[in-house]
């Protein structure tokens, strides 16, 4: 593991430790293969890691196409999905290599409270 994927893999960690609810962190490169990842401890995911592979490529590729309208709406920050069985959100990094970071959530988190108070501001001390 090199320097930038050890200082990801330790973001991933810090984000998960953050909050109880938060069930998935990952952060995948620009091809969308999942570089690090962290479950809460004692989780079963939903997904297998085969789906969560493809939920990464499909990830990147929406993210993507979100930066089509950079110019008029701005960057994006994140998007977020409310599913029947979990919340999800995707993050936009500031790095060419690791484009988004992904997070899964229990229903019942105040997951906005939980992106501007703890995810956001850990990742931006990371310069993401």
């Amino acid at each position: 593991m090199n320097e930038a994927e050890q200082r990801l893999d330790s973001l991933c960690s810090r984000i998960a430790e953050s909050d109880n609810t938060i069930r998935f962190v990952g952060i995948s490169n620009k091809m969308g293969n999942l570089t690090t990842s962290r479950y809460r401890r004692g989780l079963i995911p939903l997904l297998t890691p085969e789906e969560i592979e493809k939920l990464a490529i499909d990830s990147v590729l929406r993210m993507n196409t979100r930066k089509d309208f950079e110019s008029k709406l701005g960057k994006p920050i994140y998007s977020f999905t409310l599913y029947q069985k979990v919340k999800r959100v995707t993050i936009a990094l500031e790095n060419k290599e690791y484009p988004i970071l992904m997070a899964s959530f229990d229903l019942e988190a105040d997951h906005e409270n939980i992106l501007v108070n703890k995810i956001l501001p850990l990742v931006n001390e990371e310069g993401l």
